[in-house]
């Protein structure tokens, strides 16, 4: 519907939209359009668990493999709670101040058919479809404690870290009352709030756990070969593929715009792929890797993740290049400062995120804004627009400050209490994180004993059933047989 038609009697358009009984609270909204957001919505989901969660267990050591899978679902999981909790409320409430929602939506109150902060769907299509930003980003960030960090802990830290770090970025960045927004910087998708939020959070998060325990590397940084070339490549696909959705669905509606995102996201990825694997090609023992290449195309879809809305096509091509080149140098980050960064969350995702920013202010286009029929900017240096850069600047400058500073707060805060120790034991981090913590593996060994929860009926049964030897309990099963014809 668009902005010049009156409402229909009975619509609102503020608080829960209407009373549902009465009226249909559908007919403002293109059905087209809630049905790509929902669509993008689920794309956005295959990346979190099948994505990241198969892409950082490929990249870890075999012992510590399934915690990072864990890891993926549990963040899936306690981001929807957080989300529904007050998540939602802190980052897209209608009436909040420049930085910061209310709690006017608390618990999802009033989250229902009125028009979101994207007013071409309703505010609960919004919410599911941002939930699942929350979740990739939370998922992104847990990679910079890979190997070594407490479970239990991890879950405290990341619930709040999902309230006072990404909400209020998030709520700048995306929301009509955020300063960022109101400033004139662009961020399409998330190079801001998801990648450099993510990416410099899990710098800080490695830096107060410290380096891995290695005696071979006592003075340098840890490197480890993926145990699982396989998982790195099937998550580098559903993160590809989710992509579409992540990049695509931010449009809000089904327009030109969105599908011209998606091809700058196909192409971008693809160029930074190869772009990666020849530089590898050349830098390390001429090889074609495959890491290379999922590496690349990894660090090409967060480059264009703040500019597909924005940019002409064949600009996809250099933002690919230049991204991949700089992420792939940005690897050697963590050897020069001694941050044990082992999933490479902030050169792909913080370096690739400031990256993608910046390339926006350049290459921004006012008319390819202008396809989904409602979004008009100014453009960037392509329009003559050249302060657009410092907007950008500024806004990845508040972006990485904000959540390094808060986040190691947060850390060295709860390393202080004594069951919220951040850190594995030595013997535990020796042994892995999935022995010590999960009491499962990726695969099963004959020597490992694998940890399956049994209800107990009763403590007399229990106890019977234990001390029962094999040959006793072979006796018991023959007595049971019935006899043969």
């Amino acid at each position: 519907m668009s902005a010049e038609e009156a409402l229909p009697s009975g619509i609102t358009g503020t608080g829960t939209g209407g009373d549902s009984l009465t009226v249909d609270l559908n007919v403002q909204f293109n059905r087209a359009d809630m049905v790509w957001i929902g669509v993008s919505g689920i794309l956005v989901f295959i990346m979190i668990i099948p994505g990241v969660g198969l892409l950082y267990s490929g990249l870890a050591r075999k012992k510590h493999a399934l915690s990072l899978i864990w890891a993926a679902i549990m963040a899936t999981s306690l981001v929807a709670f957080q989300w529904f909790f007050w998540g939602y409320s802190l980052a897209f409430a209608h009436d909040g101040s420049e930085f910061l929602g209310t709690l006017s939506n608390f618990a999802l109150k009033d989250v229902l058919g009125a028009p979101s902060a994207a007013t071409t769907v309703p505010d609960i299509l919004f919410c599911f479809y941002q939930g699942m930003f929350a979740a990739i980003t939370s998922a992104l960030m847990l990679g910079g404690a890979c190997e070594r960090a407490r479970l239990g802990p991890m879950m405290v830290f990341l619930f709040i870290w999902m309230t006072v770090v990404y909400c209020p970025v998030a709520y700048w960045t995306w929301n009509p009352n955020g300063w960022l927004a109101t400033l004139g910087a662009l961020d399409f998708a998330g190079g801001g709030p998801v990648h450099q939020t993510s990416g410099i959070s899990a710098l800080a998060y490695a830096l107060i756990l410290g380096k891995r325990n290695d005696p071979v590397t006592v003075k340098g940084v840890p490197k480890y070969k993926p145990h699982s070339v396989t998982y790195l490549v099937l998550g580098t696909v559903f993160l590809w593929f989710g992509w579409f959705g992540f990049n695509g669905g931010s449009t809000g509606n089904s327009t030109i715009r969105s599908y011209y995102a998606c091809v700058n996201t196909h192409l971008a990825a693809s160029c930074a792929a190869l772009t990666w694997m020849f530089i590898d090609y050349f830098r390390s023992n001429r090889k074609y890797t495959t890491v290379g290449l999922c590496c690349g195309a990894i660090s090409g879809l967060v480059g264009i993740t703040p500019a597909a809305g924005f940019v002409p096509v064949y600009f996809a091509v250099p933002i690919g290049v230049i991204t991949a080149t700089c992420c792939n140098f940005a690897v050697d980050i963590k050897s020069l400062i001694g941050i044990d960064d082992g999933m490479d969350v902030f050169a792909i995702h913080c370096v690739g995120g400031f990256t993608g920013s910046v390339l926006t202010g350049l290459f921004a286009a006012d008319y390819i804004a202008a396809t989904d029929g409602s979004t008009f900017i100014d453009g960037g240096w392509l329009n003559g627009h050249y302060v657009q850069l410092g907007y950008q600047l500024a806004a990845c400058c508040a972006t990485n400050l904000w959540g390094f500073v808060v986040t190691s707060i947060i850390l060295l805060a709860m390393d202080r209490v004594p069951f919220l120790k951040l850190r594995l034991k030595p013997e535990e981090e020796f042994s892995g994180t999935d022995g010590a913590q999960i009491g499962e593996w990726t695969t099963q060994d004959e020597d490992e004993q694998i940890y399956i929860p049994q209800p107990v009926r009763s403590v007399k049964s229990h106890t019977s059933k234990s001390a029962a030897t094999p040959a006793e309990e072979e006796k018991a099963e023959s007595a049971h047989k019935p006899e043969s014809q």
